[in-house]
C-alpha cells in the first residue's frame, strides 16, 4: 500500500464525521437556515477570536472572497512572493478582484514588518492606492514554518500606521498554534480577518472558514455568493467541520513525525534538509544537482507519494493517515530512491 506524502489535504474522514454527516440537521443555508452550519461558524469565530464567521467550499474560495471583500477594483495588495495568494491561486486575485498584486520576496523570512513597510508606495497618480497585506500561516512554501505572534504583531501594526487592513491566510494555523504551544489567538488578533482550512491536517472532506467582524463577513456572504459558493442543505459537511475542529489536539503527532522524516534523511548523501525549518508537518529535501521529478517517480515505484517543488526541492506533508510506522517505513523507501539516484 503507498504512503502518501503529498500533501495533508489527502486525509480521509473520520469514522466520527461519516457518523456525524449521516446524522446532520440541515437547512438551506444561504437562507441562513442550516443550524449546522450556523453552528460551524460559531465555533469558528470563537477559535480565531472573531465576530462571525462564514464556510466555504475551499481554502482558495475564502482567500480571494476575503480580498474581495477588502479592496476595490484598482487597488494593490502585498503578498510574499511565494505565499499561496500569489503563486497558487490561479492569478484569481486579479480575475475576479481585479486588483493587483504586488510580490516581495521572503515577506514571510527576516523582518516582515520591515520589508512590507519598504514596498507601500505613497499617494501618487501612478500608482494604485495599497489596501491589503496578505500574511500566511504556516508558510507552506517555507516548509511549514510558523510566523510567530511577535512578528504578526509587528506587521499588523506597521499596516495600520498605513491604514492598511491585514488578511492573514491561517490554512494551517491550527498547525502554528500547536507549533508553539500557543492559542490559536495569539495569532488571529493580528489580522483584520482570517481563512483557516478544514480539510488539511484536521481531515474533514470539505470546506474553510472566514472570520471577521461581523460587517466585513456581512459584505463577504454576498461575494461567496457571487463566486458560486452559497451551498443549500451544508450541514452535511459543516457536520465533519465540527468533528475537523476537535482534531487540533491530535496535530501534534503530525510534527513529531515529520521531525522522524526530518532528522533520519538530513544526513543522507546528495540531499539537503534544513532542520530549522522543520517546525509543523512540513519536510523539504533539496536536491544539491537537481533531478526532483525524477526522484518522486523512484519514490514512487518504492511506495512514496510525494511532490516535486521545482526541479531542486520535494516536500513530504505527514498528517492523520501516516502512523509511525508508517514514517519509519517511508524512511528506508525513500533511502532506497536516493540511493537508485545518486
Amino acid at each position: 500500500m503507498l504512503i502518501d506524502l503529498r500533501s495533508d489535504t489527502v486525509t480521509r474522514p473520520t469514522p466520527e464525521m461519516l457518523e456525524a454527516m449521516a446524522k446532520a440537521e440541515v437547512g438551506d443555508d444561504v437562507y441562513r437556515e442550516d443550524p449546522t452550519v450556523r453552528r460551524l461558524e460559531e465555533e469558528g469565530a470563537e477559535l480565531v477570536g472573531k465576530e462571525e464567521a462564514l464556510f466555504l467550499p475551499s481554502g482558495t474560495m475564502g482567500n480571494q472572497v476575503a480580498i474581495m471583500t477588502h479592496t476595490s477594483r484598482g487597488d494593490e495588495i502585498i503578498a510574499d512572493a511565494d505565499s499561496h495568494v500569489a503563486g497558487f491561486e490561479v492569478g484569481a486575485a486579479s480575475m475576479l478582484a481585479g486588483v493587483q498584486v504586488r510580490t516581495v520576496e521572503s515577506l514571510l523570512e527576516g523582518d516582515t514588518a520591515a520589508r512590507f513597510s519598504r514596498r507601500v508606495r505613497p499617494e501618487n497618480i501612478h500608482f494604485p492606492p495599497v489596501r491589503l497585506l496578505c500574511l500566511e500561516n504556516t508558510f507552506n512554501q517555507g516548509g511549514g514554518t510558523i510566523l510567530s505572534p511577535g512578528k504578526m504583531k509587528e506587521a499588523f501594526e506597521a499596516a495600520k500606521q498605513e491604514e492598511i487592513a491585514v488578511h492573514l491566510d491561517g490554512a494551517r494555523i491550527c498547525n502554528a498554534a500547536v507549533g508553539m504551544d500557543r492559542d490559536v489567538k495569539e495569532f488571529t488578533r493580528w489580522s483584520d480577518s482570517v481563512m483557516f482550512c478544514l480539510s488539511k491536517g484536521l481531515c474533514a472532506p470539505v470546506g474553510s472558514l472566514l472570520a471577521g467582524e461581523a460587517s466585513f463577513i456581512d459584505r463577504a456572504r454576498k461575494y461567496r455568493k457571487a463566486l458560486g459558493g452559497g451551498m443549500r442543505q451544508a450541514g452535511v459537511l459543516a457536520a465533519a467541520g465540527l468533528e475537523a475542529l476537535k482534531m487540533r489536539k491530535r496535530l501534534h503527532e503530525d510534527h513529531q513525525n515529520a521531525r522522524v522524516l526530518a532528522e533520519n534523511l538530513a544526513s543522507l548523501e546528495g540531499i539537503r534538509i534544513d532542520l530549522d525549518r522543520v517546525q509543523t508537518n512540513m519536510v523539504q529535501l533539496h536536491l544539491e544537482g537537481g533531478g526532483a521529478a525524477e526522484l518522486v517517480e523512484e519514490m514512487k515505484a518504492g511506495g512514496v507519494l510525494a511532490n516535486s517543488l521545482g526541479q531542486s526541492s520535494i516536500r513530504l506533508v505527514t498528517h492523520k493517515d501516516v502512523s509511525r510506522k508508517e514514517v519509519e517505513r517511508a524512511v528506508d523507501m525513500i533511502k532506497e530512491a536516493i540511493k537508485e539516484m545518486f
